[in-house]
């Protein structure tokens, strides 16, 4: 069971087991349930900071920090190796996807179409938030499919592939935006183990997500990157670069304890400690 207790990560954990598939999930997840396609037609992705926006957290997120730091094992290179495969296919469906934009949005009412899209981020964000929340909220599918079928007009479709060179590759940056931030977090795992709060890093998550929501739905102005802001001031209050310190301190301590209340030596014992921290330092203090 994931010990990382991110609501959709414990949902999923369910479903696909496994860190490295579980990780795969998450990401691969937007493109799925319809999210990310529904923010490329509601031009989530016009402006620079809404393909950052989206990238960190539709394709990053808490969700993608949280398997990172607390479910996967291994090395940060190994680690790497296994996002650099997810991105070789995360990458081209997420191109492909931006490439079929123009055939749905030919068939949707963009007055009506929007307001889904953003609904189904603002479920996401409830469900980031709660589990408790999210077991009464639809799936975003669900959302997406009502969504659909209240803006379609099967009389104006076209099926065409779009010939803006410009929209797939903002969708693939996006897409990029979330494989770099995974890898980022790979890379820097051991120094942010222990020391970044991801249940705070959860809910702050779930305002920005909530943020990104309003600007689709056109409540904020989408010229303003507030949900940017909100995602790095979350980052800045989640991580406390003293807190994986004094972890390892009250390891140590606790192992040394142990090892004197078993009659061995406590200098010979603490030596065998600053080894196994060296070798062990990258896992989590809560597992």
């Amino acid at each position: 069971m994931s010990v990382s207790r991110h609501p959709i990560a414990l949902r999923l954990e369910q479903q696909v087991g496994g860190a490295t598939r579980l990780l795969a999930t998450v990401m691969v997840l937007p493109l799925v349930d319809g999210i990310f396609p529904a923010l490329v037609i509601a031009g989530a992705l016009t402006y620079p900071f809404g393909i950052i926006e989206t990238g960190l957290l539709i394709f990053g997120g808490s969700a993608t920090v949280a398997v990172i730091l607390a479910e996967m094992d291994g090395s940060p290179r190994e680690q790497a190796k296994a996002i650099l495969v997810l991105g070789a296919v995360l990458l081209p469906a997420a191109a492909v996807e931006a490439a079929l934009a123009p055939t749905i949005q030919s068939a949707l009412d963009m007055a009506i179409f929007p307001r889904f899209a953003g609904l189904v981020i603002l479920t996401v964000a409830a469900k980031t938030a709660s589990s408790r929340v999210g077991e009464y909220l639809p799936r975003p599918a669900v959302i997406i499919g009502l969504g659909l079928i209240a803006s379609v007009q099967p009389g104006s479709a076209e099926l065409a592939l779009t010939t803006d060179a410009a929209l797939v590759a903002r969708a693939t940056a996006a897409a990029g935006v979330g494989v770099g931030f995974a890898l980022l977090v790979a890379l820097l795992g051991p120094r942010l183990r222990g020391a970044v709060d991801l249940d705070r890093f959860r809910f702050g998550s779930s305002v920005a997500l909530g943020m990104l929501a309003l600007s689709v739905l056109g409540v904020m102005p989408t010229d303003a990157p507030v949900a940017l802001g909100v995602l790095c001031v979350t980052a800045v209050f989640s991580f406390d670069p003293d807190a994986a310190g004094d972890a390892v301190a009250d390891r140590s301590a606790a192992e040394s304890e142990a090892a004197v209340a078993d009659g061995g030596d406590a200098d010979d014992d603490a030596g065998s400690s600053h080894a196994y921290l060296g070798e062990e330092e990258s896992r989590a203090p809560w597992l």
